[in-house]
């Protein structure tokens, strides 16, 4: 029976416990022989991330127990963890990085040998360890090349990064001078090697600060030779990319020509270049996005099948798995109800496999047939914890903000099939503003929305100016405008909303983590619009996060998003809220984890502080153990608790079962 009840107060079968032990999804898809392996999340174990594998009867095991935590801090955020290839005997060669102690590990499962992983780089005391990421294995010359992140210093920018040559015996282990660097110096930031098919050459993407790598980045080539040392890289040479090309990935055809994912028409398109002429073609030229910002080492928008195709994921917005005939430029779509695949693609044989996900299906790791165009979940199979009558209906949304532009946007009202709102009401609704910035929120399945629409709460995903998936000009339109653009486009979406009847106008939040915790905060200083707002993990005050308060990575950042400090040292404080607590009379939280490199949080502390005795509620929940977003399902759990009942407080609902949070003045 469908009762009658206010907004916010439904009752829902998705509590935050439900949400919390289903965050996360599998990454880093591989296979080794007729075996797929996948990183996967253990929300309920500590927030490690394990090795998966489904084996060829379709039996799915953990291949690593806890503690181990396959995870590397290569940029902090980290990249790819772990490659494998099969041994002489048929079992799996496996190296992958421990997140606790960042060393790179040797692993033979099903071998003779003791079948504990043993250790092949030393531990360092500088940095949190030697970093590496992006490892490829090479058994014939008893190596892994991979990207090694080295600190020199104690300070965040004491850092150089080359390809690296490790040796497989573990002689290295304890000894760094056995790890043979690759690659120059000359360039502040390189990803892993690809080797072209007869090993002669090798090709990586570098970049240098101020740029971040969707700014701009080169394609680097060298010849693989070899003396007394063992293999090196000679003539390193820029083959494409630039200032303004970024260039996303890079892998070896077959017939020995580069596929190469640029955005040199404006749009992160599919090319085939030959080394030795210097011929470009765009394989497939279209508004459409085929590569996306290199966030993580390692990612994969496409792969490369023998038979002379490539898979690609693809898309405006949203991304689909599409098999591209290089030579035709004919693209056909996969088949099937996944409409997100994630920038994680491998191949075996004729098989393509990856992660997708749809607005009715969390991401499972799915294989695509190309003989027979069928496609299958293979791992991680979603399965439905709740009725799915639960789940949000989304609706894509184009508004129009300032100047006319496009605002996209995914809106979740309200659904239940238990409940029903008063007829004189409007729901509350929640501006959710992703991170990055130059992020993108998919249109996937995800509890933590369907945690509040069920309970009569709406939620509003703004992909806004400065996002990806939208090509170069719209993640141009932050330049210099971090904290306008967004915060405008934001609002935008939720007066929007207000005014077509959809949403309450005197009950709309907005919240974000990251760069969306940036968006947050800066909306709450500077607009009107919302009643409070759920900050989480976020950069608050420009000025210190520019000058040494974050990771090498984006510590030039701001000098695309808001000018270099310089010669716009007022766009620094002025847009800063950490400057402008005296602006701000909304209600808000603060999350917080206390290991964040990236956002630290002295940033937090001295926000809260500045906030003490001024009349507005506020709450700070920090969290041990937890870095730049939340991976423990105690620490989710508690967090949307929090948020929720931040909600209740601000928009007068009752909503029982759920602890009170504390708010002080």
């Amino acid at each position: 029976m469908v009762s009658t009840a206010p907004y916010g107060a439904w009752q829902s079968p998705i509590d935050a416990a439900l949400a919390a032990v289903h965050d996360g999804r599998p990454e880093f898809v591989g296979t080794v022989g007729d075996e797929v392996w996948w990183l996967a999340p253990r929300p309920a174990e500590h927030g490690r991330m394990t090795l998966v594998r489904r084996r060829p009867d379709g039996a799915e095991d953990v291949a690593l127990p806890a503690p181990w935590n396959v995870r590397n801090r290569v940029l902090e955020y980290g990249g790819s963890p772990w490659a494998a290839v099969p041994r002489a005997d048929g079992g799996p060669l496996v190296v992958f990085v421990h997140f606790a102690d960042q060393r790179l590990y040797a692993w033979e499962p099903d071998g003779t040998a003791d079948a504990a992983p043993r250790p092949l780089t030393p531990c360092s005391a500088v940095g949190g360890g030697l970093r590496w990421a992006d490892p490829v294995l090479l058994p014939e010359r008893g190596e892994v090349w991979c990207v090694l992140e080295e600190f020199t210093g104690e300070g965040p920018q004491d850092v150089h990064r080359v390809i690296a040559a490790v040796p497989l015996d573990g002689s290295a282990a304890d000894d760094r001078s056995a790890v043979r660097e690759l690659s120059d110096d000359h360039h502040r930031f390189v990803t892993g090697p690809r080797l072209s098919p007869d090993g002669r050459r090798a090709a990586w993407i570098a970049w240098d600060h101020p740029r971040m790598p969707w700014d701009g980045s080169e394609l680097k080539v060298a010849d693989v030779t070899a003396d007394g040392a063992g293999a090196r890289l000679s003539g390193a040479r820029t083959v494409m990319g630039g200032a303004e090309e970024a260039v996303a990935q890079a892998e070896w055809a077959p017939d020995g020509r580069l596929l190469v994912v640029t955005d040199r028409t404006g749009w992160w398109n599919l090319h085939r270049l030959d080394v030795d002429t210097g011929r470009i073609v765009n394989l497939c030229r279209r508004e459409e996005e085929f590569g996306g910002p290199l966030w993580r080492v390692g990612q994969r928008w496409f792969v490369p099948l023998a038979a002379g195709t490539v898979a690609v994921v693809h898309g405006r917005g949203a991304q689909t798995l599409g098999i591209l005939d290089p030579e035709t430029g004919e693209l056909v779509d996969a088949a099937g109800p996944w409409t997100e695949w994630a920038p994680t693609l491998a191949v075996s044989g004729t098989r393509v496999l990856g992660v997708a996900a749809s607005p009715r299906s969390g991401y499972e790791v799915v294989e695509l047939d190309t003989c027979t165009g069928r496609a299958r979940a293979v791992g991680a199979r979603h399965l439905d914890t709740v009725d799915p009558a639960y789940y949000p209906e989304p609706l894509i949304r184009t508004f129009t903000g300032p100047d006319g532009r496009d605002i996209h946007a995914h809106v979740y009202p309200p659904h239940s099939p238990d409940h029903t709102a008063p007829a004189d009401e409007l729901p509350p609704f929640v501006i959710w503003a992703h991170g990055g910035p130059t992020g993108r929120s998919p249109l996937v399945l995800d509890l933590e929305i369907a945690y509040f629409t069920s309970r009569g709460i709406g939620v509003a995903q703004v992909n806004y100016g400065g996002s990806a998936g939208y090509g170069r000009e719209y993640r141009e339109r932050l330049r210099g405008r971090w904290g306008i653009v967004d915060v405008e486009d934001c609002a935008v979406v939720a007066e929007a909303l207000a005014g077509e009847g959809t949403a309450d106008r005197g009950r709309l939040a907005i919240r974000g983590g990251s760069a969306g915790g940036w968006t947050t905060a800066a909306s709450l200083a500077s607009t009107g619009v919302y009643a409070c707002g759920a900050i989480g993990y976020p950069v608050l005050d420009l000025a210190t996060w520019a000058d040494g308060g974050t990771h090498d990575f984006e510590s030039h950042y701001l000098e695309t998003l808001v000018g270099p400090f310089t010669e716009f040292p007022d766009r620094y404080r002025e847009r800063s809220p950490m400057g402008r607590v005296d602006r701000i009379s909304a209600a808000f939280l603060l999350l917080q984890g206390l290991d964040d490199p990236i956002c630290p949080a002295e940033q937090s502390e001295r926000f809260v502080a500045a906030m003490a005795g001024r009349g507005v509620p506020h709450a700070y929940l920090a969290f041990e153990g937890e870095g730049h977003g939340f991976r423990r399902a105690e620490t989710v759990t508690r967090a949307l608790e929090a948020e929720l009942s931040l909600y209740a407080q601000t928009f007068g609902i009752d909503v029982p079962g759920i602890p009170v949070l504390a708010l002080a003045k």
